[in-house]
């Protein structure tokens, strides 16, 4: 059985298209985060805090800055902790997460939470919460790294 060049030439490229797109999802790379939040609201809200992100044995000082709105009062503070995945360099960290618009979020438990930003980079925290926050709003969280 003949196979034509042309369609070899299409297989060929098909093969290599997807391994260069799997090479570079496997060129991503993760690191850790810590950060301190300080949260109050009375139906709009703000937050603030700073932390620090770890990345290749190297650490970056982070803010953290939001805003909420909804049915939410109170003030707290929680401290969070995970991983962010999904990146290639420092600056792919910085951005804004949030539970509505270009990024996502998900609760899975009591203290754990995963956010996206539009760069793809991924939050997976846990969070000790000092203070009593009630909410159910819409948040929106933004990263800079310093």
């Amino acid at each position: 059985m003949k196979i034509s060049s042309r369609f070899r030439s299409i297989a060929v490229a098909a093969i290599a298209a997807a391994g260069i797109s799997s090479a570079g999802a496997a060129y991503a790379d993760s690191g850790t985060i810590s950060f301190a939040v300080y949260k109050a609201a009375f139906f709009v809200g703000g937050s603030g805090g700073q932390g620090t992100l770890t990345f290749h044995g190297r650490r970056y000082p982070v803010s953290i800055g939001g805003i909420s709105g909804g049915l939410a009062f109170g003030a707290s503070k929680t401290y969070f902790h995970g991983r962010v995945t999904h990146i290639r360099r420092v600056s792919d960290v910085a951005g804004v997460y949030g539970a509505a618009g270009g990024g996502g979020a998900v609760i899975r438990g009591a203290q754990m939470i995963v956010m996206t930003n539009g760069k793809g980079a991924q939050l997976e925290l846990t969070g000790r919460q000092v203070g009593l926050q009630v909410n159910a709003d819409v948040t929106g969280l933004a990263i800079t790294v310093k």
